[in-house]
C-alpha cells in the first residue's frame, strides 16, 4: 500500500489518479481549492482519503498541507504536482500579471510542494515525485507562450532535481500528456485580451489544435500508466501520455538537430581560440 499526496485533485487527471490509487487500496491526501469537489471520493473511500483545502500559490499553505498529510498518513510515498491551468494569449497580448500568475501556479506551486516533501522522503529513505508537465513542456505552439514557459521551467528544474535526489532513493518522473478530454482548455483556462492583429494567427492555431484534438484521450485511461510508473523499480524520468506526443517530439527535435547542424560552422567559429600560457 502506498500513500499519495495529489494537488489539483478536484477534477481531470488528479481526480482520476486519486480514485485509481484508492480503488486498489492505497491512501491519498487529495487537495483542492473547493473541498466539495472531493465529496465523491470521501463518500466512496472514507478514511482512506485525506481531503485538504489548498491553493498551491500560497507557499505557507503548501508547506502546511504536506506536513499535515505526512502526519495523518504516516509517510509520503508518491507526491503528484498536478495543480495547474492553461493561460491562452499571444506573447504581445499577455499582461505581466497573467504571465506571473501562470508561473505562480504551474511552477512555484510545484516547487514549494516539492521542497516541502523532500525532507520527509529523505528521512524515510525514498519516494517518488510526479511532476505533471505536458507535450507543451518540450515543444511549443502559438497562443500559449506563458503556459509553455511554465512547463519548460518545470521540466528544467525537475531534471536537475532528479540527479540531486537519486542518491536518497527518491525518483522523479515528468508526466507529459498530449491532448485529453479535460477542462484544461475549457472552464479552467484563462484568456488574455486579444489584439486584432493576431486574429488570423489565432484562427490558424485553433484549426491546427482542432486537428490535433480530433480524438482526445480519455483521462480515466491514463490511470493505469501512472500506477505502472509509481510501481516500477526503475521509473522513467519522462513519460508521454497518449498517442500524439511522440510524433510531435520527433518532428520538433529533428528540426532542431537539422538547424544546429546547419549552423555548426558558425557555432564552431564562435568558439575562437585562447592561447594558454604555461
Amino acid at each position: 500500500m502506498k500513500t499519495w499526496f495529489i494537488t489539483g485533485a478536484s477534477r481531470g487527471f488528479g481526480h482520476q489518479w486519486a480514485a485509481a490509487a484508492l480503488e486498489r487500496g492505497d491512501r491519498v491526501a487529495a487537495t483542492a481549492r473547493d473541498l466539495s469537489t472531493l465529496d465523491d471520493l470521501v463518500a466512496t473511500y472514507g478514511d482512506a482519503v485525506v481531503p485538504l483545502r489548498l491553493d498551491v500559490t500560497d507557499r505557507a499553505a503548501d508547506l502546511a498541507a504536506v506536513a499535515e498529510a505526512n502526519a495523518r498518513l504516516g509517510r509520503l510515498d508518491v507526491v503528484v504536482n498536478n495543480a495547474g491551468y492553461g493561460q491562452f494569449g499571444m506573447v504581445e497580448e499577455l499582461s505581466e500579471a497573467e504571465f506571473r500568475a501562470q508561473l505562480e501556479t504551474n511552477v512555484f506551486g510545484a516547487f514549494w510542494v516539492t521542497q516541502a516533501a523532500l525532507p520527509i522522503m529523505r528521512a524515510q529513505g525514498g519516494g517518488h515525485i510526479l511532476q505533471v508537465s505536458s507535450i507543451g513542456g518540450i515543444s511549443a505552439f502559438a497562443n500559449l507562450g506563458a503556459y509553455h514557459a511554465s512547463k519548460w521551467a518545470l521540466e528544467g528544474f525537475s531534471q536537475s532535481l532528479a540527479q540531486e535526489i537519486a542518491p536518497f532513493g527518491i525518483h522523479v518522473t515528468l508526466i507529459e500528456p498530449g491532448g485529453y478530454a479535460t477542462d484544461w482548455s475549457g472552464s479552467s483556462a484563462r484568456h488574455a485580451t486579444p489584439l486584432a492583429a493576431y486574429d488570423e494567427a489565432r484562427a490558424a492555431r485553433a484549426r491546427q489544435r482542432s486537428g490535433q484534438m480530433a480524438s482526445p484521450g480519455d483521462p480515466a485511461a491514463s490511470a493505469e500508466a501512472v500506477l505502472a510508473v509509481v510501481d516500477a523499480e526503475n521509473p522513467p524520468l519522462r513519460l508521454f501520455l497518449g498517442e500524439a506526443p511522440l510524433a510531435i517530439a520527433e518532428a520538433d527535435y529533428a528540426a532542431r538537430l537539422a538547424s544546429w547542424r546547419e549552423w555548426q560552422p558558425v557555432s564552431r567559429a564562435a568558439h575562437g581560440a585562447v592561447e594558454v600560457t604555461r
